[in-house]
């Protein structure tokens, strides 16, 4: 019986060093070495100061500031160690209540705007944690924005315009606003 462990435990010893130890420090290092601010989070800072990452949504509440996707992580939006959807199906009446109150925060933030919600500002992504928008959702708040930050709604306009993304390799997905970055433009406008 013993003839039978030996090899077994000495396989089980040689492929959880290869794969456990080996594999994951050469994928490490080779991430570092080819794709350094990839593998760090794609983070982006200002002054040495870490705001935020293009990966990762962030929590918006101010009315001044474009609102991203809301997010169904727990026990805070946009956790990052805990990445999920709500698993709520449409005719879930938690979900229903959540995008009804949703709506009403839109509706709220920005009284004299009748135009349809756009989709992504009331339902989470699977992941709860995305960081962008589509397109139509940052012109469905433009001109809040604008009015709140005494601006003029071409140039807000023109800063969605440039921070809106194409398509991947130009067909795959769809365009979308990265809004971290969308935010951090508009508070340079200072």
């Amino acid at each position: 019986m013993i003839n039978h462990f030996k090899p077994a435990l000495l396989m089980l010893l040689v492929w959880t060093l290869i794969t456990g130890v080996f594999y994951p420090v050469l994928v490490t290092q080779l991430g570092q070495l080819l794709f350094p601010r990839q593998a760090n989070g794609s983070l982006i800072e200002k002054d040495g100061k870490v705001l935020g990452s293009e990966l990762i949504g962030q929590p918006f509440g101010d009315p001044r500031y474009f609102w991203g996707r809301p997010s169904a992580t727990a026990p805070h939006a946009y956790n990052a160690g805990a990445s999920s959807g709500s698993n709520q199906g449409p005719t879930n009446p938690a979900l229903l209540a959540a995008i009804k109150s949703r709506v009403q925060a839109l509706r709220n933030a920005d009284p004299g705007n009748t135009a349809p919600v756009p989709v992504d500002l009331v339902t989470a992504s699977g992941s709860g944690l995305d960081p962008h928008i589509s397109p139509a959702a940052a012109a469905y708040q433009a001109a809040r924005v604008a009015r709140l930050r005494n601006l003029s709604l071409p140039v807000v306009e023109d800063l969605v315009k440039r921070y809106t993304e194409g398509r991947q390799f130009g067909f795959l997905g769809e365009p979308r606003v990265s809004v971290l970055k969308l935010n951090l433009a508009l508070d340079a406008l200072r």
